[in-house]
């Protein structure tokens, strides 16, 4: 009479890797991380790196803290520290990512979103800020399983 399988009672839900890339790893790819952790709560394990990789920059955390995230605890990796493991999802934010993006054999699948470099200033920030938000933000919700 409605007994639980014994497999459901200890089963474990695994969370979803996604390693988000971009050149530099300063600016777009911190901030998308910094969204995907934010609203994917405990279900990924989120990282990003650049091919290039530089330091975090500091108007990238200024304008991801007026929406209450917070990435200043982040840095900056290059994509060979992740090399040989396995991700559900890489994700290239920048056209040179996706094209200089390394090969990970047997890995899930390969998303590219492009956004400009916000390079011009506060007010470029905060735009490109707004679209990785509101990308990344649906990728979380999509992803509810």
């Amino acid at each position: 009479m409605g007994q639980k399988s014994p497999a459901r009672k200890g089963a474990v839900k695994m969370k979803k890797r996604v390693l988000i890339l971009c050149t530099g790893n300063s600016c777009r790819s911190q901030m998308a991380e910094g969204v995907l952790r934010h609203y994917g709560d405990d279900r990924f394990e989120v990282f990003s790196a650049g091919t290039k990789p530089s330091k975090v920059n500091e108007t990238a955390i200024q304008v991801m803290s007026e929406i209450g995230i917070d990435i200043s605890g982040q840095r900056s990796k290059h994509v060979s520290e992740f090399a040989g493991q396995r991700f559900d999802a890489i994700i290239t934010v920048c056209d040179n990512a996706k094209e200089a993006c390394p090969v990970f054999p047997g890995n899930g699948i390969k998303l590219h979103w492009s956004f400009p470099d916000p390079a011009g200033g506060l007010d470029q920030f905060r735009e490109v800020r707004d679209r990785i938000h509101a990308k990344f933000k649906q990728y979380a919700a999509d992803s509810v399983s």
